[in-house]
């Protein structure tokens, strides 16, 4: 394995995730400066999620239960306007349930042929949702 688990959450899941983040702030009709303050990032990074120059590998969009996530995060964005550890948590949180379904297997292998998706099965042991549930 060259890429671990936590290198493909932190390289690719959260910053597609944050890009489908400020996409959903767009389609509500805000500018980039308002997205950027919002979120705690640049209005630059904005631009580069909206033009897909950041985090276009993954399209979390064709996975609707956390797109749906995401779309109820940008709403609470918007009206409660959380800091920057609360939005940053909220994002792993969603980065980590992307990687315990599984959803991130086949990402992982294109990117490190090392991986075989049917015999790892690190994130959906470690951020799965049985596993959660009896760390409670």
């Amino acid at each position: 394995m060259k890429t671990s688990a936590f290198e493909v959450a932190s390289r690719y899941v959260y910053p597609a995730i944050r890009r489908r983040l400020v996409e959903h702030l767009r389609e509500k009709g805000l500018k980039q400066t308002e997205i950027a303050e919002l979120l705690h990032i640049t209005q630059s990074a904005v631009s580069r999620y909206l033009k897909e120059e950041r985090g276009k590998l993954i399209d979390v969009s064709s996975f609707p239960d956390i797109d749906g996530k995401i779309a109820e995060l940008a709403n609470r964005v918007v009206e409660e306007r959380p800091d920057e550890y609360e939005l940053h948590t909220e994002l792993v949180r969603l980065s980590l349930e992307f990687l315990g379904k599984g959803y991130g297997c086949s990402f992982h292998a294109e990117i490190d042929p090392e991986i075989d998706p049917k015999e790892c099965r690190v994130c959906i042991e470690l951020f799965g949702e049985s596993h959660s549930k009896s760390r409670s």
